[in-house]
């Protein structure tokens, strides 16, 4: 039995999916062309093929254009980076993305600042990141930014509450933290990580608890303030199928309010990364 309100992360990106669409077509009709993301996959790693499959049949979905260059695990930096300076000069590429991890002969930085950062949709470029620390972002990042709609769909004023993430990886857990800290949002912050102590003395303090850490089922129902809104960012697969890095059964009797796995932060991702790759448009097409 459920006692928590179920986050619908699938409904929630439908909607948003669907305000993307009519902003495309009303952006082609005003003679913008129709917004083209390009993404770049490195070997043949199960999980991010599934990403791509998803992000290609989304773009298509909404009427942007969407191509996909596959390159195998033996490709070196050098004609990984040969392949972003092209996508960069072409006009008719908007936004470019390089699915993560990428084989070890590659440097993930090194790649992920090689991208324009007018056409960084994941919004990993330091110059976004920079523009994100100073409370005026171009891009948000496609996690943290869905991460906040769900928890405004259950509770739209966060002002003086303390919300707890758990994780500080590039990608999540830092951005995750800046948002929730920016002026008109103006949560009380605290990220913990794999050498935080006492950590369940912190997340059950938590008005909003995030958990971004990658191990499945960490966090469990002791760990949980009561009445605690828990958005649960991880996926992982486990023998027994995915899970969340939260341990739903325990966690949705205390808390007011959770996201599923999958079906929560999962599709919000997707439905910024179009967001992002329509701003984009704008911005390079005047």
């Amino acid at each position: 039995m459920t006692s928590a309100t179920l986050i619908d992360g699938k409904r929630i990106s439908a909607e948003l999916k669907s305000q993307i669409a009519t902003e495309v077509s009303e952006f082609v009709a005003a003679g913008g062309v129709a917004p083209h993301l390009v993404v770049i996959l490195v070997g043949e790693d199960p999980a991010s093929q599934v990403y791509v499959r998803n992000k290609q049949k989304a773009c298509e979905a909404v009427g942007m254009k969407s191509t996909l260059i596959r390159l195998s695990a033996e490709t070196t930096q050098a004609e990984l980076l040969d392949h972003i300076a092209r996508l960069k000069a072409d006009a008719g590429v908007q936004g470019i993305l390089v699915q993560l991890p990428l084989p070890r002969q590659i440097d993930e930085q090194a790649v992920l600042d090689a991208i324009p950062p007018h056409k960084d949709v994941d919004a990993f470029h330091p110059e976004n990141v920079g523009l994100l620390v100073q409370g005026r972002p171009r891009f948000l990042p496609c996690t943290p930014a869905g991460c906040m709609q769900l928890i405004a769909s259950v509770e739209p004023n966060l002002a003086g509450k303390h919300a707890v993430v758990i994780g500080r990886s590039e990608i999540v857990g830092k951005p995750m933290g800046l948002l929730l800290i920016q002026k008109g949002v103006d949560a009380t912050v605290t990220i913990c990580h794999s050498r935080t102590r006492n950590l369940t003395e912190i997340t059950r303090q938590a008005d909003v608890l995030i958990a971004a850490i990658g191990r499945p089922n960490f966090v469990t129902g002791n760990q949980i303030k009561p009445g605690a809104i828990v958005i649960d960012v991880g996926i992982n697969r486990t023998e027994d199928g995915l899970c969340g890095d939260v341990e739903f059964a325990s966690a949705s009797q205390v808390a007011s309010a959770i996201t599923p796995v999958p079906g929560g932060v999962g599709p919000m991702t997707i439905a910024n990364l179009l967001k992002n790759t329509l701003t984009a448009a704008r911005l390079q097409q005047g």
